[in-house]
């Protein structure tokens, strides 16, 4: 849960106030679905039939969010409550049903959700039909997640702190470390896991405490993706999730929590479904620098951050470009979740004149403009080259470095209409 840059944390609470009580429920619950350039009539409606200012603003707030919510929960956002920053940090149902399914497997009756927020991973953890003790310190995170979980009767929320939270009240604990400050303007993302509250080294001692015999116990931490493998134990499972593109969360856990022998692992969920890829104890290292081949492969930022690389270019039979870039290339195109692929057009050095004629010539004034290990900017070269003037032909520029050159690969991604497929694996 983000801590709010509030000077009066109370005066949230009771701005949400009006919808906590039965009438003000009623009234949130009746209104039809939010559109934006309706809410000003709406809000006057509401007003010309006798409703206070106070009610009309939390409800109209509430719906708003409500639709803002539906791309985290679905049809459940319609019966929810929300906070703009709890909504903001909030798990995705689709990753928190994830969650709580480890929990489950490994046979975990009972779970502390220790800084619930809105109660996003407490909902699904419930809804597996764990008992769920949700906690945060912030009286209107409570107030909120108590509502969302008000049809799960096996799950209570308290006003505490993960800190003096008694590892013996539950078999399990899921964590969600604040990971931001509060500032004057806002809040600022903290990237040194000891500036996290509570720090990861508090973290690791919980789920020490939570264990038997010096072992962990069964303890998941949601993590910032920006972090750093090396600052974390070797003797857990580190799990960085992308969500259709964006690397959302890393996730360590802890004792019957952590798969055997996996150390660090990627799950991308896309529209076909969820994919995972796995390291073991034996990390296989990225492979050499090689020519640039038919076919480029981005790795996704999750397959990038948890290290897999080497796992990712065995199973492609792909080489890197250059050993500081995370581009993969190949003579075979084949298809994985776990990297885009595209069909090599043509390679040329960087140069602005050059690639000005080439454009010209082949007609591509539809671009996608990429890049990795280059101090080009994408919008800058755009401005620079104005390529509508070009023509109507579709291409992807690729700003990278190949054996230490600044290179412009001009591409295609695989399954683009008129693209030489080449053979398929």
């Amino acid at each position: 849960m983000v801590p709010r840059p509030l000077d009066d944390p109370d005066a949230a609470v009771r701005a949400l106030e009006p919808v906590l009580q039965s009438s003000g429920w009623a009234l949130l619950n009746s209104l039809p679905p939010y559109r934006e350039q309706d809410a000003l009539r709406q809000g006057a409606r509401l007003r010309g039939a006798g409703h206070s200012p106070e009610l009309v603003s939390a409800v109209m707030t509430q719906s708003r969010l409500r639709a803002r919510a539906a791309d985290k929960f679905g049809e459940f956002a319609s019966s929810m409550l929300f906070t703009p920053h709890g909504l903001e940090q909030a798990t995705r149902l689709p990753v928190a049903a994830m969650h709580a399914e480890r929990f489950q497997r490994a046979g975990v009756a009972s779970v502390a959700d220790l800084g619930c927020g809105i109660g996003g991973d407490a909902m699904a953890l419930a809804g597996l039909g764990l008992q769920v003790r949700a906690v945060d310190r912030d009286p209107l995170a409570v107030a909120v997640a108590t509502m969302n979980l008000r049809s799960f009767p096996a799950a209570t929320v308290h006003l505490g702190r993960a800190e003096g939270h008694d590892p013996t009240d539950t078999e399990g604990i899921w964590l969600d470390p604040a990971r931001r400050a509060p500032t004057r303007s806002g809040t600022r993302r903290l990237h040194d896991p000891e500036e996290y509250e509570p720090p990861l080294s508090a973290v690791i001692d919980l789920a020490h405490r939570l264990g038997r015999d010096g072992e962990a116990g069964p303890l998941g931490a949601k993590l910032g993706p920006g972090i750093d493998r090396d600052a974390l134990p070797h003797d857990i499972e580190t799990q960085w999730l992308s969500f259709h593109g964006q690397v959302l969360e890393a996730t360590a856990w802890f004792g019957p929590l952590a798969r055997e022998g996996v150390t660090s692992s990627a799950v991308l969920i896309d529209r076909a479904g969820a994919h995972r890829l796995d390291r073991g104890a034996e990390a296989i290292p990225d492979p050499a620098p090689g020519a640039l081949g038919d076919h480029l492969y981005e790795p996704d930022g999750a397959v990038i951050r948890a290290g897999l690389i080497g796992c990712l270019a065995t199973e492609l039979g792909a080489r890197t470009l250059d050993e500081t870039i995370a581009y993969l290339t190949g003579d075979r195109r084949v298809d994985t979740p776990f990297a885009r692929g595209y069909a090599v057009r043509d390679v040329m050095p960087f140069g602005l004149k050059r690639l000005t004629s080439y454009l010209r010539e082949h007609h591509l004034g539809v671009l996608e403009i990429k890049k990795r290990g280059t101090a080009v900017e994408p919008d800058e070269l755009r401005r620079k080259l104005r390529p509508r003037r070009f023509g109507h032909e579709a291409a992807t520029l690729i700003l990278t470095r190949i054996a230490g050159e600044q290179s412009i690969i001009i591409a295609s991604p695989h399954g683009a209409p008129g693209t030489s497929e080449g053979p398929t694996t």
